[in-house]
């Protein structure tokens, strides 16, 4: 596939990168030179220095015969033009970056459909949701929903009252009949290998485990952990960014109470009036005797959303310190996810990552039409569709040559859930959720191929 990566900033040199790994054809375009450099220094991509709203440029750039423009520069409107541009000049799909929200609405994005952009992603918008979602399942560090939570996968690390612990994946399940559920990817405490588990692999205390279940399965899930799945009711929010004030927004109609701390005092008096409900503080954060007057200690959730990682991460620390329950920053730094379960922050969150796993849906040729990829784990989270052309129909999955590094998590049939076992007789229509590391993608992709 060709496409057309507009921005090397922080979302587009990444998804640059992602993309390159995938043996995609890459051309990124940028004004700035130094970035351009580095990415065709270390990047097995094509790069091309220029303004992206330039038509010379576009044609430079091979636009006419382009698969996909994914437009993520830190301008909306420059973003907006070039797509645009893109798409009469021949351009086969087009996808742009914006921050207003507003546009992702669904009207709205019929009337940007007209002008010729595919899709609008939202990366602070991605980020607001995950945080939502984070929230809603205060017993995990990571969660991902499908079909409205149909399926739902779910991440924790193991602690030493967790009922899994030194049970196999086999002895878990035959202890527990009435479990639906599938471990999906497994990392060591310590390790940065991902393991895809089978019958015989072991639970170990500190283990980070990926795990998929039906609707069910959650509250069986976290009880067995020996986890609590508390209800949040009291937020705290550091930072009046974009994605502090959409979460604040979206929480406080949700009947949450919001406590939100902005440094900025035209900027917290901006928020105070755009939503009423939240009580917000003008002050800097970072300050413990701040935090002990709004009582930190109170607080079901902490969530820190300032431009500054460091500050995110400190600041989660201070407020688990003071007693706050579940954290979660905001970092742009994709090396800090290896830090976030040893130094006690219980989720972190990063748009790069969000938006490169949104933009991913229309690069695989249309075999895949969902994924995400796991935090810290060289492992993804796939859907195939299963079409009348696929290799997969009309089998079952234990006749399956199913690759090794990879597992079915579950299957969503008519809009239902399904913890799919060997005996499980596939029918066109299926949608399969799949975890699988990178060296298994090729041979899902020859499985399922339409």
């Amino acid at each position: 596939m060709k496409i057309i990566v507009a921005g090397a900033g922080e979302v587009g040199f990444h998804l640059a990168k992602l993309l390159s790994y995938e043996s995609q054809e890459i051309t990124l375009v940028d004004y700035n030179s130094e970035i351009l450099n580095q990415a065709d220094a270390y990047l097995d991509i094509r790069v091309v220095h220029g303004d992206a709203t330039s038509i010379a440029v576009l044609k430079e750039s091979g636009v006419y015969e382009t698969d996909l423009v994914i437009a993520v520069t830190a301008s909306e409107a420059i973003n907006i033009t070039t797509c645009v541009l893109a798409k009469q000049m021949g351009a086969k799909r087009t996808i742009a970056r914006i921050s207003n929200t507003e546009f992702i609405e669904p009207k709205q994005r019929k009337k940007f459909a007209k002008l010729g952009i595919d899709e609008l992603i939202s990366p602070e918008s991605l980020a607001s949701a995950e945080i939502e979602l984070l929230l809603s399942q205060s017993a995990f560090n990571d969660t991902y929903e499908v079909e409205n939570g149909e399926l739902t996968m779910i991440g924790l690390s193991l602690s030493s009252t967790s009922g899994f612990v030194g049970q196999t994946v086999r002895e878990v399940a035959d202890n527990n009949p009435d479990l639906n559920y599938v471990p999906i990817a497994l990392q060591r405490y310590g390790t940065q290998y991902t393991i895809i588990p089978r019958g015989d692999t072991l639970f170990k205390m500190g283990d980070q485990v990926y795990f998929t279940t039906d609707k069910h399965g959650v509250d069986k899930i976290v009880a067995l952990t020996g986890r609590e799945n508390k209800e949040i009711r009291d937020v705290m929010i550091l930072g009046g960014s974009q994605i502090g004030f959409k979460t604040a927004r979206e929480l406080v109609a949700k009947g949450y109470h919001v406590k939100l701390i902005e440094s900025n005092k035209e900027r917290a008096h901006e928020i105070a009036n755009q939503i009423p409900n939240c009580l917000v503080i003008s002050g800097d954060g970072r300050n413990s005797l701040l935090l002990q007057e709004e009582s930190i200690q109170d607080m079901d959730a902490f969530i820190s959303v300032t431009g500054n990682s460091e500050t995110n991460i400190m600041s989660c620390l201070m407020a688990k310190s003071k007693g706050a329950g579940k954290a979660i920053a905001l970092v742009e730094n994709m090396d800090y996810f290896q830090l976030s379960q040893s130094i006690g922050i219980d989720s972190l969150i990063n748009k790069k990552l969000l938006a490169a796993n949104t933009i991913f849906r229309y690069v695989r040729s249309g075999r895949v039409v969902a994924m995400t990829k796991l935090a810290n784990m060289n492992a993804e989270l796939l859907e195939f569709m299963v079409t009348k052309n696929s290799k997969v129909v009309n089998k079952r999955i234990k006749d399956l040559n199913f690759p090794s590094k990879a597992i079915i998590g579950g299957v969503i049939r008519d809009g239902k859930g399904i913890i799919a076992l060997g005996d499980f007789k596939i029918q066109v229509g299926d949608r399969f959720v799949i975890c699988c590391l990178p060296q298994a993608l090729e041979p899902l992709g020859k499985l399922f191929k339409k």
